[in-house]
């Protein structure tokens, strides 16, 4: 381990979950937005986390924090007989927690990428979504990757955490842009999942199932107006549209100006819209942002192409990316 970088920083980005009728399936990554995690090595052996900046509240003890747990439970996989070395991490929130655009998924990414780094570990993709998902885990109370994913991974991708292949690269047609929408207001992951429960009625599971099958035909075939189609969330939606104020107003003004559909991105209350195009994209941010405003709660609106890049080491010189 002698003779590497004695520090790296790795950025992660945002992403949007479940995308109407993938709940816990379904995600993808967002372009601009993201979390910095920089990883020293240090003397003493574990993982401490030495400053966290962009939000507050979030623990400083690294066992209780996603990018501690996963920085950690790398280390544990590539040292498995216990000698793994120190690292000490400094975390740069640039994704808000409690926004519904995986905050938690990108300071885990982030923290395993330049754990990996680091070390010189080899950058296994399976050993990354496997400390990542042990992160997100640690803060959402379940292993789902549809966050965790796309921000490692980039683009917009289907996850099948208990099956192979794990994660599985969907296509993205041409022009296919994301508005979103994220009022100044806090829904706790673990909570909003408590409102879902275990059991699902028939009706419901079979539409999403089909929903969820007419999505990604629709990404494949390039087709928007299945994909138009398939944006309908009769599970989550139902049971968490609350926690938005105007939220079917919003959803109705993004569809109106020109988007394919829209919904809550992941527990919320961040809202998307797919559109097919930026210029569409444009308009519809603008117009959830006018549904919105009679709220009285602050907003910020976001456009951002679907399936951005993933993570990645931020080399000498390079700009902050978040």
């Amino acid at each position: 381990m002698s003779g590497g970088p004695s520090s790296v920083r790795a950025f992660a980005p945002a992403s949007v979950s479940n995308v109407a009728c993938g709940f816990d399936v379904l995600g993808f990554a967002l372009e601009g937005i993201g979390d910095v995690v920089t990883a020293r090595r240090r003397d003493s052996a574990g993982v401490v986390i030495e400053a966290i900046s962009g939000a507050e509240g979030l623990p400083m003890d690294a066992a209780r924090n996603t990018a501690g747990v996963a920085a950690r439970a790398l280390l544990e996989s590539a040292f498995p007989d216990g000698r793994a070395p120190g690292v000490a991490l400094e975390i740069d929130k640039g994704v808000a927690p409690a926004g519904g655009l995986g905050s938690s998924a990108a300071s885990a990414v982030a923290a395993a990428v330049a754990v990996d780094a680091l070390f010189g570990l080899g950058g296994d993709p399976g050993r990354l979504l496997d400390a990542a998902l042990a992160g997100e885990a640690a803060t959402s109370g379940a292993v789902h990757g549809d966050n965790v994913a796309p921000s490692l991974l980039g683009g917009f991708v289907l996850v099948r955490v208990d099956r192979e292949p794990r994660t599985v690269s969907l296509p993205v047609p041409d022009g296919l842009t994301c508005a979103l929408l994220s009022p100044r207001l806090a829904v706790e992951t673990n909570a909003s999942r408590g409102r879902i429960g275990r059991t699902v009625p028939l009706d419901v599971a079979r539409s999403h199932w089909g929903n969820t099958a007419a999505l990604v035909a629709g990404l494949f075939r390039g087709d928007p107006a299945l994909i138009a189609s398939a944006l309908e969330d009769r599970l989550a939606e139902p049971l968490r549209h609350d926690a938005v104020p105007r939220y079917f107003t919003v959803k109705e003004a993004a569809i109106a100006a020109g988007a394919l559909g829209a919904g809550l991105s992941g527990s919320g209350p961040a809202v998307f819209a797919l559109c097919p195009d930026p210029e569409t994209a444009r308009r519809a941010g603008e117009a959830m942002a006018e549904a919105f405003r009679p709220s009285g709660i602050g907003a910020l609106v976001r456009i951002s192409p679907v399936g951005a890049a993933g993570a990645r080491v931020i080399r000498n010189g390079e700009a902050r990316l978040s």
